[in-house]
């Protein structure tokens, strides 16, 4: 196979020369079965023998080659390997033109081999932004009334719009009037080819608002028609476009100025109104992507308030029952972002005995990490922002202090430092309640350990120290004798970080008053 396929190799590039058509045909099969037998070898000939080159004068749209021409770059573009070289090697220009063809193979070969020249290669991509592949096919997307040709173009521009840059062309070149009005002639078509131009027009307009300036330029502070447009979908009774606007929103929600202006616009009301319609309807992919959104728009502190009176939790604990992690992960994730700074929420929702018994059950769902580690952040900060006594007497009688004295030993700082801070805080409001806990998970080791570990962050180490405060506690304070705690503390004194080291001093001075 080798041999026929550097024989096959040389007769095409003296054929191509002579522009011998029949000679030419029967080594573009010949290269054909090749690449069927063993891609990677195959393409790898190919570049060695430098073919990649004569392609592009294979590629006139009246020739009876070109769709076999098309069908070999789609091969070879399989291979992260090729490419560059076929960006390089300047197909994508006759390429783009044969999009023009009325011929049905050969559309259906450039499309494939327009859509694997580009996937999932960020090089190849950035080649393609130096073109102007992006005005040339929203522009050919504005002639096309077939659906097949609408749809090939989409093939070739879902992958290309994951590169910024050609976010950024694409919305300047037009696509995204071309999308909405997609939108508008297939949001009430029952025919297959209407629902898959509307999934398809949709879930490009959210891609294309992935990128930060394509993001921002359809934004327009708020007051742009295409961001009116996309808020639109959310009331809607199809649920594609209710996903993409609750996902659009999401995406519109990635700086603080757009979170801001569009809760005052109203949208919070809009997204409720969407989750109210699927605790029994039921689609998970709407309750995500709107429970994404609020997440994303209960970032700003300023939006904390307003979002709480206009009864965000009440609706989000409505979807607690869920059994859908990617559901039970952005849930989680909204209510920790809601309480964060606001005392009397968390006071509120860290004594509803239910969803603290639902969060002790989620600590335990070492299947699905995300939702596992989001529960023990909510049951934290639930302590930390409320500095409630009852607050912790719930957490307490919901079995949820052990969970928070394995987060304290988490690999990330940060959730070592809201575990700790939080049990200094049950520590210091109701440790007899704790007493029994502490001890069973044993709390004095857990500290004992990330005091004694060099590799403790210098908070951690201080943490560790304030959580320490076991005065009240007999079993607690053996316990902190017998591991000679002290000497641990004492060594700190001379920790780099001052307010370890002064730390250090309290606490050793506390500890050995104690004895």
């Amino acid at each position: 196979m080798a041999d026929n396929l550097s024989d096959a190799l040389k007769k095409l590039k003296l054929a191509s020369a002579d522009s011998t058509t029949d000679s030419v045909e029967s080594c573009l099969d010949c290269l054909l079965k090749a690449l069927a037998h063993n891609n990677a070898d195959a393409s790898e000939k190919i570049q060695e023998m430098g073919v990649l080159p004569l392609l592009p004068t294979l590629l006139a749209p009246q020739s009876s080659c070109t769709p076999k021409v098309a069908n070999i770059i789609a091969e070879v573009a399989k291979n992260e390997f090729m490419r560059s070289p076929c960006v390089e090697a300047g197909l994508i220009p006759p390429l783009v033109q044969l999009l023009h063809s009325k011929d049905h193979e050969v559309l259906l070969q450039t499309g494939r081999a327009l859509g694997n020249i580009c996937y999932d290669s960020q090089s190849s991509k950035e080649q393609f932004a130096s073109t102007n592949i992006a005005e040339e096919l929203v522009r050919l997307f504005q002639r096309q009334a077939e659906h097949e040709k609408k749809e090939m173009i989409f093939e070739v521009l879902a992958p290309l719009a994951e590169n910024d840059v050609i976010k950024l062309q694409l919305v300047e070149a037009g696509l995204v009037e071309c999308l909405l009005d997609v939108v508008v002639h297939t949001v009430d078509g029952v025919r297959e080819e209407d629902v898959a131009q509307l999934k398809t027009a949709s879930d490009l307009m959210v891609l294309l608002l992935l990128g930060d300036e394509s993001m921002q330029k359809l934004f327009e502070g708020g007051k742009g028609s295409v961001f009116q447009r996309v808020l639109s979908w959310v009331p809607s009774h199809n649920h594609q476009l209710q996903l993409a606007g609750a996902l659009a929103i999401a995406n519109f929600a990635r700086n603080d100025g757009n979170c801001i202006h569009m809760v005052e616009s109203g949208i919070v009301q809009k997204l409720l109104e969407l989750l109210d319609r699927h605790v029994d309807e039921g689609n998970v992919t709407v309750q995500h992507a709107a429970l994404s959104a609020l997440r994303n728009l209960a970032i700003p502190v300023v939006n904390k308030a307003k979002m709480l009176s206009a009864g965000v939790s009440d609706t989000v604990l409505k979807f607690l029952p869920s059994e859908m992690p990617p559901v039970q992960f952005k849930l989680l994730g909204t209510l920790r972002m809601l309480i964060d700074t606001q005392a009397d929420a968390a006071d509120q929702l860290g004594t509803n005995g239910k969803l603290v018994e639902r969060l002790v059950e989620w600590c335990e769902a070492k299947d699905h990490a995300g939702v596992m580690g989001e529960s023990n952040r909510l049951l934290s900060a639930l302590i930390r922002h409320s500095k409630s006594k009852d607050v912790v007497k719930t957490v307490i009688q919901g079995a949820g202090v052990k969970h928070l004295v394995v987060m304290a030993t988490s690999e990330h700082m940060i959730m070592q430092n809201e575990a700790l801070v939080a049990l200094g805080l049950i520590a210091g409001l109701d440790l007899v309640g704790a007493e029994k806990d502490f001890v069973g998970a044993g709390l004095v080791q857990v500290l004992h350990k990330l005091l004694s570990d060099e590799m403790s962050a210098p908070e951690v180490k201080y943490n560790s120290m304030i959580c320490a405060s076991f005065k009240d506690s007999s079993p607690l304070h053996k316990e902190v004798q017998g591991l000679a705690f002290i000497d641990v503390v004492s060594k700190l004194r001379s920790h780099e970080n001052k307010t370890v080291s002064h730390q250090a001093s309290l606490t050793e001075q506390r500890l050995t008053a104690q004895s």
